[in-house]
């Protein structure tokens, strides 16, 4: 016989409520209908067939409690159940409803897995009703809570009667459970039951309408289920309840399986985590390892494509890091050997078990990385996150399971400042390095607030006149005690904690302004340039160009003076998106560079792409172009072709300038000009430019023979 699905009506005035409640209850197979007011719900009763009804109990036109009361007097709550919805949990609210004619009530935020069972509990009263109306008062009573695991329990004799399904839930035979309470009592969770009986005893008092528990109870393979247990007494005229009746529903699901991605989640996986923990403590030989792994750019993607793109991305990766390492261990996701799970966020780890050394792990963590580094195709955009990976090992010295897991995300967060997109092993070194690390983002948040930040400036040189055509924009942090710290030792501190976005913002500002300074006092043809370099947090902010185009009015600086900074890391994970904003950017006149280029990931098609300005020729390039310069020769080439300028970073020696003019290449940067200076020093470069072409008039033309700024302190580098 075919059957029709349960026909729902979601009355809310919310429509974020509205839509959410209508994709998960129409992906349970449910009918599901919207109203969006009280009187929208009428109409929309009195023509249609509606089969339970979840009524918000607040709404401007007509609350909740005015439409439960107009239905009631055509229907009776076993004809059309309704459920109330209320953000208040107040008892008021809860009596009011259910005095006139509520089946039942949730409150907000509302808890899908609860209310699922909740409307499935309805549903099946309804329809138990319908079939069996002239049933014995047991099934009658038990429908009041649902058909799922029933108990009746009579207070006078304390015999209860467990419903063969409430026992096969448990996995017992009928004969293998007495009628007993205790037979319930004592197989729910020691944390959970003195709770469970405190609750019945205060519905029994008639403290509450009705009993209702969410609480563990042991399976007999040894595993706890989360049930969700209610019930109603009927009592005598004068109040005394004799006898209770009631359902438990398996919820384990939705309390211990990540609803985006069908993984276990955190609460599942610390229930293996500390099997397995109690296992390895038992069997010395025996061993297992957890891996922890956290996307390196999910947060860019959410904040520029949206949280749909990024709930999808997470799905997309669960996928294939079911396929990674089933693929790699022939083991599937619930088998004894292995458990996949999301935690929350971009969070996910795995549980490796009966593993026989440190090389296991590392082979399943090379895959996952491999894995992931291919790109990801979500809603038509090609998107490349990367993961970075920390691995903790079972030994003896741990106490508990919770230090294994505290340690694999220091081994995680210290993956991320080795680079990102890879995998580290924890040892005791890291805790150190992240308690420093914990140090070192508080001092930086403190700096931020005083100020304590300073740009420095590298010359960028024209190879063929050797005039100062512009300078990069480096920030440097004075700290109190320390003294001149470089970023290589904060940055990616700022990066990870968000704080990259003020410090960007100041640093975007301070050269803008600084360079104004420079044009008004030295008039040049063309006119000075500043680089500021742009993090991939601050190049995928939505407010970016706005934050730009604020910039330059403030500062009056031409926004052709402006060269803003980017690595193809930065540009990669959405590329996209990356595109339509650096055009948003062009079009105000801002010029474009794509810095320490040839050591990202891009495509060439992508590059075509990209409407950048110049290229950067990374140091790492340029440091070996006397014994090998193919490379930078095919860069130089690539330039030439897409139409961009090209400079080379890390330039050292005379050789390698002589060398990069013979190659045709036309502006450089680097220590053999000048180590990056403050702005005073900058200023007085600029005076000895002025002089330098004053001289060169009398025939003195060598103006880099003898850099002036060669020798400054090594601290000031980078």
């Amino acid at each position: 016989m075919i059957t029709r699905p349960d026909s729902l009506l979601v009355v809310d005035d919310d429509t974020m409520n509205r839509e959410l409640m209508l994709r998960r209850l129409t992906r349970r197979g449910f009918e599901t209908s919207l109203a969006g007011s009280g009187k929208g719900a009428l109409e929309w009763i009195n023509s249609n067939r509606v089969d339970l009804v979840l009524l918000d109990i607040e709404m401007p036109d007509m609350n909740g409690i005015e439409v439960l009361k107009i239905l009631r007097q055509t229907y009776t709550p076993a004809q059309l159940p309704i459920i109330m919805v209320t953000g208040k949990a107040s008892s008021e609210d809860v009596v009011s409803a259910l005095a006139s004619g509520a089946n039942d009530y949730v409150t907000k935020p509302i808890d899908f897995p609860v209310v699922l069972a909740r409307i499935q509990a309805q549903l099946s009263r309804k329809h138990a009703e319908e079939a069996l109306r002239e049933s014995e008062e047991r099934y009658a009573l038990a429908a009041l809570g649902a058909n799922d695991g029933l108990w009746d329990w009579d207070l006078l004799t304390n015999k209860t009667y467990f419903s063969p399904r409430w026992k096969a839930m448990l996995g017992w035979e009928g004969n293998e459970i007495s009628d007993d309470p205790e037979e319930w009592f004592r197989r729910i969770h020691p944390d959970d039951v003195d709770r469970v009986r405190a609750d019945i005893s205060a519905h029994l008092e008639e403290q509450t309408p009705h009993y209702e528990d969410e609480y563990r109870v042991l399976h007999k393979d040894g595993n706890y289920l989360w049930m969700l247990g209610r019930g109603i007494a009927v009592r005598t005229p004068d109040g005394k309840a004799y006898r209770m009746a009631g359902s438990q529903t398996d919820i384990t699901r939705g309390k211990v399986v990540d609803v985006l991605t069908g993984l276990p989640n955190r609460v599942l996986f610390m229930d293996r985590l500390g099997r397995s923990f109690e296992r390895a403590k038992r069997r010395k030989d025996k061993s297992f390892a957890l891996i922890f792994l956290d996307l390196d750019s999910f947060k860019l993607i959410n904040d520029s494509l949206g949280h749909l793109i990024g709930d999808q991305l997470l799905v997309a990766i669960a996928a294939r890091l079911e396929a990674t390492v089933r693929s790699s261990d022939s083991i599937s996701r619930f088998g004894k050997n292995h458990t996949i799970a999301r935690l929350g966020g971009d969070e996910f780890t795995i549980l490796l078990e009966d593993i026989s050394s440190a090389l296991d792990v590392m082979r399943v963590a090379e895959r996952i990385s491999s894995d992931l580094s291919m790109p990801f195709s979500v809603a038509g955009q090609e998107l490349f996150p990367t993961a970075s990976i920390g691995i903790s090992i079972f030994n003896s010295s741990y106490q508990s399971p919770e230090e294994l897991l505290r340690d694999a995300d220091i081994a995680m967060y210290s993956a991320k400042a080795l680079g990102k997109g890879r995998y580290e092993i924890f040892d005791a070194n890291m805790r150190a390095n992240t308690i420093a690390r914990l140090q070192l983002e508080t001092e930086l948040r403190r700096g931020i607030e005083r100020r304590e930040f300073e740009n420095y400036y590298q010359v960028i040189v024209n190879l063929n006149t050797g005039k100062i055509c512009g300078f990069e924009a480096l920030i440097r942090w004075r700290h109190p005690t320390r003294g001149i710290v470089v970023p290589g030792e904060f940055i990616p501190v700022a990066e990870e904690t968000g704080l990259i976005v003020p410090l960007g913002q100041w640093v975007l500002e301070s050269a803008c302004q600084q360079m104004r300074i420079w044009q008004a006092r030295y008039c040049t043809d063309p006119p000075l340039i500043i680089s500021v370099n742009l993090s991939a947090r601050h190049f995928l902010q939505s407010d970016l160009v706005q934050q730009c185009r604020a910039v330059l009015y403030e500062t009056q600086l031409c926004n052709c003076s402006l060269s803003v900074e980017v690595t193809e890391s930065a540009m990669m994970p959405d590329p996209e998106t990356a595109i339509e904003l650096m055009h948003q950017l062009k079009s105000l006149g801002i010029k474009i560079s794509l810095d320490d280029f040839g050591t990202g990931y891009s495509s060439l098609s992508y590059l075509h792409r990209f409407p950048l300005d110049s290229l950067k020729i990374d140091r790492s390039f340029v440091s070996r172009i006397m014994e090998d310069d193919e490379i930078v020769r095919t860069i130089l080439t690539l330039g030439r072709n897409l139409g961009l300028k090209v400079v080379a970073e890390g330039v050292e020696t005379s050789d390698q300038v002589n060398r990069l003019r013979d190659l045709g290449c036309e502006m450089a940067q680097g220590f053999y000009f000048s180590v990056p200076i403050n702005a005073q020093e900058a200023t007085d470069l600029l005076a000895e430019e002025q002089h330098w072409a004053d001289a060169s008039k009398t025939g003195h033309i060598d103006r880099w023979s003898s850099p002036p700024r060669q020798k400054e302190s090594i601290a000031n580098a980078g």
